[in-house]
């Protein structure tokens, strides 16, 4: 039997509505690949964690928003979303309060809130993620 090479992450798509307008946190990556490049705030998953709580984790050290629950969409498996090795990414939902403190840390450079109508270029398959996130709130 052939050992398994697959590797679980979680993505976070944190809504922040400000003005009627709906924005998106994003993290700056440290690290390679995508170094330099926006994505959403996540990371892997510890052995024996519950994802939810990863999610949540994850968030929390890179970000600094602390959030109690997040809302599971669905995941994410295309071999090719990440280039080093195929990875699962069990994307969630959560919101953030209009007056949310943010900064960089841990994996990433920097934190910061983007309009859903003005979003940089993302890594891996974050834009996929976000756009199947989107179908999920009222505009």
């Amino acid at each position: 039997m052939r050992e398994s090479k697959i590797f679980l992450t979680v993505d976070t798509v944190v809504i922040r509505v400000t003005a009627g307008k709906h924005f998106i946190l994003l993290i700056k990556r440290k690290n390679a690949p995508f170094m330099n490049a926006w994505a959403l705030p996540g990371g892997f998953v510890n052995e024996n964690e519950d994802l939810e709580h990863a999610a949540i984790r994850e968030l929390a050290e890179e970000t600094g928003l602390e959030i109690q629950s997040a809302t599971q969409l669905k995941a994410f498996g295309s071999p090719q979303r990440d280039p080093r090795h195929h990875t699962v990414s069990v994307a969630f939902l959560a919101f953030a309060q209009d007056d949310a403190v943010i900064f960089a840390a841990d994996d990433a450079i920097d934190a910061k809130w983007f309009e859903i109508g003005a979003l940089p270029t993302l890594a891996f398959d974050h834009l996929e993620i976000i756009n199947f996130a989107m179908t999920k709130i009222p505009l």
